[in-house]
């Protein structure tokens, strides 16, 4: 057949076959005494078979290849459609990084520090809380056990990250790069992280210890404003001991006066909700189990404290 009834029969433009067939991937058997080129039956199934391959996305030069049969098409699948997922995850990122800034009216350097955020790579991920880490660490005395512990958990978006996951990791990010959070957890960590000549530690660390502090007060505090009880109450006085020497237990302190004042200190630094937010976060990510929202479950502990007179400002009137 000549070049116009291929065409016609496959559907594609004279000169598109034309540009395939220079390229080798569907040659011609024979030419006529005038020249115009002439394709047998499988010439058809050959561009049926370039069609399908380029609009699953491989290049030209590959398809010669598979064609010429110096590629596997096995391989080549399989290495295509890796790639592919690469793509799926990184405009994952952007589309969170686009719903991120839709959000609010966004400057300048919001929109490209988004941006950056969104087309960071698995390391730089890393490298951003490892930053957001040394940021908090760096001049204040801290317990090494307790460093390390923090350092060791990282935010590691699985290969295959739902919506939901890349939402956090963008807010995550963003989190992370703001200078009054940072400047936050460096207040907290001056008051209670611990070392030689530091203050001792008031609550229990790491993503472990923080979620068993959070369960000590969900189930106890939740249990007391589930019931009305008033913070201020004689009723409250066992649900205050019990939840505070739990605390104090869990960090190798007695229940004192002392490690009350310290707790409720602590405590009315921590009112920000974005310290809980940073842990539910990681949470999301990583897939663990969903950290409870507890302000409400804090703030009932902090009004027991508060009301039995265990502010520092208390203490000094």
């Amino acid at each position: 057949m000549h070049i116009g009834e291929l065409a016609r029969r496959t559907g594609l433009s004279v000169k598109t076959v034309r540009y395939y067939s220079d390229l080798g991937l569907v040659p011609a058997v024979e030419r006529s005494r005038s020249g115009h080129r002439r394709y047998d039956p499988t010439a058809a199934l050959r561009l049926d078979f370039v069609r399908a391959l380029r609009e699953l996305g491989l290049d030209l030069a590959t398809i010669r290849l598979v064609l010429d049969r110096e590629l596997d098409l096995s391989l080549v699948a399989a290495r295509h459609a890796d790639a592919i997922d690469a793509q799926i995850r990184v405009l994952r990122v952007q589309r969170a990084a686009l719903r991120a800034l839709s959000r609010r009216e966004p400057t300048e350097e919001e929109v490209d520090r988004v941006n950056r955020v969104a087309r960071a790579t698995a390391e730089e991920r890393r490298r951003i809380i490892h930053q957001f880490l040394d940021n908090i660490f760096e001049g204040i005395p801290v317990d090494a056990q307790f460093e390390a512990g923090l350092r060791s958990v990282t935010a590691d978006l699985p290969d295959d990250p739902t919506d939901e996951q890349v939402d956090a990791w963008v807010e995550l990010a963003e989190l992370v790069r703001d200078p009054s959070f940072v400047a936050l957890l460096r207040a907290m960590g001056e008051r209670s992280f611990g070392a030689s000549g530091a203050a001792p530690n008031v609550l229990p660390s790491g993503h472990d210890g923080a979620r068993h502090a959070a369960a000590v007060v969900t189930e106890r505090a939740g249990a007391a404003l589930a019931e009305g009880i008033d913070p201020a109450s004689p009723a409250a006085e066992p649900l205050l001991d019990a939840i505070v020497g739990e605390l104090a237990t869990g960090v190798g302190r007695a229940d004192s006066p002392e490690y009350r004042r310290e707790l409720l200190d602590q405590m009315d630094l921590a009112a920000d909700p974005r310290p809980e937010r940073y842990w539910q976060l990681l949470a999301i990510i990583n897939g663990w189990r969903p950290f409870p929202n507890t302000s409400a479950h804090w703030g009932w502990l902090a009004a027991a404290l508060r009301a039995r007179g265990y502010g520092f400002n208390d203490q000094e009137s």
